[in-house]
């Protein structure tokens, strides 16, 4: 089960200074990119004079999250793709809880795992926490969050769990699947898009995973801030818009 891994950037070379070496630290016999959205500052020189080993791949616009995974993932040849925020520090071990879910649940197709504040890493951090779900309104929340309200990571949340959506962060996704789905809708340029590809590939007849026992640990709020009403619209909101 060949994985690729592939850290969508857009002038984050700060971030790929900080994060990425903890990624290719504890990503042995998998294959890095970074796909570049067009960025204006240092980040391809950077890579290019310090990371001659991982892949660049360089959109010729800022097409945003969507857009940009859509072009970037035609140029990845892997069974397993991770999409991977450039705020994001993995952890030894990361990868082989995650293999484990897709050996043994066959319908998986999509997995995350848990996900901790960097700043406070005894904490769930709010993109994703411990898994996704929707409510009866069909808005997104996590376990391991309300809001702001974080809780603290005691263990309880170890399991190995079938979730509706997984979060964009850190998403484990088979290629096949991704293509078959036709990628992300880009309508959403950024925020939502994950909730509304996990949603299509359950109709699809695929399934979503939660696995808590591999963890990363996520800065978050590089692009939106996390009470942006942006990150707080429900999904049935955006179905019947105009």
């Amino acid at each position: 089960m060949q994985i690729a891994i592939v850290i969508l950037n857009w002038n984050g070379e700060v971030l790929l200074e900080r994060y990425l070496p903890s990624v290719v630290r504890y990503s042995q016999g998998c294959d890095i990119y970074v796909a570049d959205n067009a960025s204006t500052d240092g980040s391809v020189t950077f890579l290019k004079q310090n990371y001659p080993n991982i892949k660049i791949i360089q959109n010729d616009q800022n097409g945003g999250f969507a857009k940009g995974y859509n072009d970037a993932l035609q140029h990845v040849d892997a069974d397993i793709v991770c999409l991977l925020n450039s705020d994001v520090e993995v952890t030894e071990g990361w990868l082989e809880p995650i293999v484990k879910v897709f050996h043994d649940y066959p319908k998986a197709s999509i997995v995350q795992p848990k996900i901790l504040d960097l700043l406070r890493k005894k904490h769930f951090e709010y993109a994703g926490a411990a898994g996704g779900f929707l409510d009866q309104l069909g808005y997104p929340f996590c376990r391991g969050r309300i809001f702001q309200s974080l809780e603290k990571d005691k263990g309880q949340y170890d399991d190995t769990l079938e979730i509706f959506w997984a979060t964009g962060a850190c998403m484990f996704i088979k290629k096949e699947v991704f293509h078959d789905l036709g990628g992300f809708d880009e309508d959403y340029f950024a925020h939502q898009e994950e909730v509304d590809l996990c949603w299509r590939a359950k109709n699809a007849g695929h399934k979503v995973y939660y696995s808590g026992q591999s963890h990363v640990y996520h800065l978050g709020g590089s692009t939106l801030s996390n009470m942006n009403p942006k990150k707080h619209i429900s999904i049935s909101e955006i179905l019947c818009s105009p």
